[in-house]
């Protein structure tokens, strides 16, 4: 066995195992504290500070929280773009991924849609508005 095949097959599942780990602390993190309150420990949006419209990722804390603690209508109301929009592309990026298709098309589409939804969202009246308590 070629021992740089062997030396990169470890790096590979080291970095699969550590991307794990950091994905799974994220989430525990994001699922015991509460980023409904001022405090949370995550910067404010940069693009929220700039232009003072909500970003189309704005409440995708909120919404993970939400998910994580079972409330998916308040998940709804915090992001529904992050909440279907994001699994709807990676499933579509994996299955062009796996056809050796072009991604181009997927990304585009998310582009636009992320445009969209900023828009949609910060018009006068829109519903669904990142709830964020104060305390």
């Amino acid at each position: 066995m070629d021992p740089m095949t062997s030396a990169s097959r470890v790096a590979r599942v080291a970095g699969v195992a550590g991307t794990g780990a950091v994905a799974v602390a994220t989430l525990t993190y994001i699922g015991i504290a509460d980023p409904h309150h001022p405090g949370f420990g995550f910067p404010p949006c940069p693009f929220k500070a700039l232009t003072g419209w909500n970003c189309p990722l704005c409440g995708g804390l909120r919404m993970t929280h939400d998910v994580l603690h079972g409330d998916f209508s308040a998940a709804v109301v915090d992001n529904l773009f992050a909440l279907v929009g994001l699994p709807l592309l990676t499933v579509w990026l994996v299955v062009c991924w796996r056809r050796r298709l072009s991604v181009a098309p997927p990304l585009v589409t998310a582009l636009v849609a992320m445009v969209l939804w900023t828009v949609v969202r910060n018009l006068p009246g829109f519903p669904l508005v990142p709830t964020f308590t104060q305390s």
